[in-house]
């Protein structure tokens, strides 16, 4: 079974930062994302879809994506539910972030769309350690620890997946 999500919108408002009890950090923001389609009336219509960033990521996303600006969102789908305070039951469905690319544009951050501002992050791949994340961390290149280096890179054979 396959549950993975990709949104491409910008964000309706800053990122809340929120921590957990436990001290873990977890933000949220929503994308709107145009539909491809018009309704009858010849207007296009936006999804508004809930985003969750967890722990560093959740962190990056709320240090550098602002209200307006563009964003790339890879993860899965998530469905939860809670009683409200007149017990009822309230179903929230949710995209949880493996994946965030910083597109940069939009009305947030300093609007300047250089390579300083654009980036991304995943949960399983930082190139930078724990503390720091792609293009965020002073690297000029956007994350690549080798451009501009014009030196070989020295890997064996064996050390190649192909």
């Amino acid at each position: 079974m396959i549950n993975r999500a990709v949104l491409l919108g910008r964000l309706t408002k800053d990122p809340e930062l929120r921590y957990t009890s436990s001290g873990i950090a977890v933000a949220t923001f929503t994308l709107a994302i145009d539909r491809r389609t018009s309704n009858q009336q010849g207007e296009r219509e936006t999804d508004f879809i809930p985003i969750v960033a967890w722990r560093q990521l959740g962190e990056l996303v709320a240090q550098y994506l602002k209200k307006g600006q563009q964003a790339a969102v890879e993860g899965k789908i998530q469905v939860r539910n809670y009683e409200n305070k007149e017990g009822r039951k309230v179903y929230v469905t949710e995209i949880v972030a493996d994946n965030v690319q910083f597109l940069g544009g939009g009305n947030g951050g300093n609007g300047n769309s250089n390579r300083s501002n654009q980036g991304g992050i995943s949960k399983e791949n930082n190139p930078f350690g724990s503390n720091q994340g792609n293009s965020f961390a002073g690297n000029p290149f956007g994350g690549n620890p080798f451009a501009g280096s014009q030196q070989p890179i020295d890997i064996s054979d064996d050390e190649l997946p192909f």
